[in-house]
């Protein structure tokens, strides 16, 4: 088995909230967690606890930073790029209601009209990646769109190919080097 070596970026979706659980676009409205969602984010505590970070950060929006607090880590240090995508018109509906009007719509492929493009995004998660790079083991708590676009970035794949890792809520996921390759070590556990 060949060796991991180099920085690690363990990524977290942040816990339920009505909006992600009714599959509604949510940037920057900044909604609580559902009960469910605390309790998810309680339970990532645990598997957390003995792994020593050199960096934490958290998405400013309520949601990421209530699941960092439950998951143990009560002060991260907020970054702005770790932000949801920005949906502009279309925050707060979803990807049926968006189809009512442009069928073949997806964020990956599409404008969001008053938001940002996928090359916006993966501009301000580029620096995430930079910062990471330069820790031994970093762990952000964020949202969604925004983790898989980082994903991709850590994977040096386009914004677009965020489409192919799907991310579930109150989930950890784990990008590594293999050598001098970054990788995907764990995902959506």
């Amino acid at each position: 088995m060949a060796s991991v070596s180099g920085p690690e970026l363990w990524v977290v979706r942040h816990g339920e909230t009505e909006w992600s659980r009714d599959g509604r676009h949510t940037s920057v409205t900044d909604l609580p967690l559902t009960e469910k969602g605390e309790d998810a984010a309680r339970a990532l505590a645990p598997r957390l606890a003995d792994v020593a970070f050199d960096l934490v950060l958290s998405s400013p929006r309520q949601r990421a930073r209530r699941t960092a607090e439950l998951a143990g880590f009560a002060d991260p240090e907020l970054d702005e790029d770790l932000a949801e995508w920005a949906y502009g018109d279309y925050e707060g509906i979803t990807t049926e209601e968006i189809r009512e009007t442009d069928p073949d719509w997806t964020v990956w492929t599409h404008p969001t009209p008053g938001g940002e493009s996928a090359a916006d995004v993966a501009e301000r998660l580029d620096r995430v990646v930079a910062r990471a790079r330069e820790h031994e083991r970093t762990i952000v708590f964020a949202h969604g769109h925004s983790l898989r676009v980082l994903t991709a970035r850590w994977l040096e794949q386009t914004a677009a190919e965020g489409r192919f890792f799907r991310l579930d809520t109150s989930t950890v996921s784990v990008l590594a080097f293999e050598r001098e390759t970054p990788v995907l070590l764990s995902w959506n556990s």
